[in-house]
């Protein structure tokens, strides 16, 4: 991965045209400077584009699925056609050509585009996505099937600013024969203290695994999975703009991490991917996305148990979610955009949630799609669509700063790979975070 941190997300958007901006509030720019909103568009009399263009950067190998959907959509009307490009290798990849594109003007843009959890607030802040409520309203389409916590992730200031796609949860996974030599009982851990006591226990059971624990790797999942324990605890990244990285219960679900790590011993953490050190016996659990289910399940020569995200004392079962949505560029033409929303209201039916789930453990974003072929082949996707039940939105320092994440993950580094003072790394991400929402972020809300 190589991700785009801050400071090359400002260089970016220096380039596409809004240094003057840049230059004036050191965040990303906005089409009409500080909280203005896109003009609403009418509609009315519109005739959609007869070709549109979908980047995405097929979210676990979902490239053969979405190729499938867009036949089917071809095959359902011979209005619209749908052209897919893989705009990107992944979230970050697809994030920074989008960017660069907005320098070309509307024809270098395309007509529905992937936005990762991480990066379509930025494009809030730009102006430069638009508010699909105008758009469902022209088509008549419902979004009460929707699972309305996946779709309240993209709301902000009355407006729907994308529609959930490729949407995932964590899940707790472990390997059941370790489990079993360890004479622990065939599910997960229900709180952080249970695991406490069953890590031990795993390490020492004589499985031959390097650590009974595997945090996942902390460059991609330390602010996302991470929120389960500081909720758990009663902290948080941050409480609506309010950023609580120092608060009471945050320094403690830190310090049981890095306890686990140091102290106890039986937790480590993946260099690159968890889900791939436990598909190779390595590990005996650890975190990872419901889209790793399938490819953790073709790895493995285990049977792999699976189990909601474990309980803190204050708070839980409590999960956040994450994954991407797709969103419709501002700049490009009703014609278009009318044309794009068409496709999206396809590409969400049901039906081809399923589709997406079955190929790669995404979620049915849809409330009313027939899961029973899913868990009939995988038992396992039956856990992660009922930890939904206690998922909760994400917290905004995380998803809502440009660069937090990287900026959460360095700290998280720090504290469990090299040992740092919990409390003093946390007021030093506050101090950061802080900076991040005053220069970049307030003056374009």
């Amino acid at each position: 991965m190589n991700p785009l941190d801050r400071r090359g997300f400002l260089a970016i958007a220096s380039a596409a045209g809004v240094a003057a901006a840049l230059a004036a509030c050191a965040g990303p720019a906005t089409s009409g400077g500080g909280s203005a909103a896109v003009e609403a568009v009418d509609y009315t009399g519109v005739t959609p584009a007869p070709e549109i263009t979908w980047w995405s950067s097929n979210p676990g190998g979902s490239e053969p699925v979405s190729k499938e959907i867009i036949e089917a959509f071809h095959r359902s009307q011979s209005a619209i056609r749908v052209n897919l490009v893989t705009a990107g290798a992944n979230y970050e990849e697809i994030a920074q050509r989008f960017q660069t594109a907005q320098a070309g003007g509307a024809a270098n843009l395309p007509d529905v585009v992937l936005l990762s959890d991480v990066w379509w607030f930025r494009y809030y802040m730009q102006r430069s996505i638009v508010d699909l409520t105008p758009l469902t309203e022209a088509l008549d389409w419902d979004l009460s099937d929707y699972r309305q916590g996946l779709l309240d992730d993209y709301r902000y200031e009355g407006g729907l600013w994308a529609i959930p796609w490729a949407r995932s949860t964590p899940l707790f996974y472990y390997n059941k024969a370790h489990w079993s030599a360890a004479g622990l009982p065939d599910r997960a851990p229900e709180s952080w203290a249970e695991f406490a006591e069953w890590g031990p226990r795993l390490q020492s059971a004589g499985t031959g695994v390097q650590k009974a624990f595997q945090n996942p790797a902390l460059a991609d999942y330390a602010g996302w999975t991470f929120q389960n324990n500081l909720w758990g605890e009663g902290g948080g990244w941050s409480r609506d703009w309010d950023i609580t990285t120092d608060a009471p219960g945050t320094i403690t679900a830190l310090q049981y991490l890095q306890d686990a790590v140091y102290t106890g011993g039986w937790a480590g953490v993946a260099g690159t991917d968890g889900i791939t050190d436990l598909g190779a016996g390595a590990v005996s659990s650890t975190l990872g996305s419901t889209g790793s289910l399938v490819t953790l399940l073709k790895s493995a020569t285990f049977e792999v148990g699976a189990g909601f995200l474990p309980r803190g004392p204050v708070a839980g079962p409590v999960c956040p979610t994450g994954g991407a949505g797709v969103g419709i560029p501002a700049a490009i033409t009703p014609e278009r955009q009318l044309a794009a929303a068409t496709f999206i209201r396809f590409l969400t039916t049901p039906e081809n949630t399923v589709r997406m789930s079955e190929a790669t453990g995404y979620m049915p974003v849809r409330t009313s799609a027939d899961i029973s072929s899913l868990v009939a082949t995988a038992p396992q996707r039956r856990i992660a669509i009922d930890q939904l039940a206690v998922t909760r939105v994400q917290d905004r320092a995380r998803v809502f700063l440009p660069g937090a994440d990287q900026e959460i993950a360095k700290a998280a580094a720090n504290i469990l790979t090299r040992r740092a003072d919990v409390a003093a790394e946390m007021a030093t991400l506050k101090t950061t975070l802080q900076g991040i929402y005053t220069d970049d972020v307030r003056p374009n809300i």
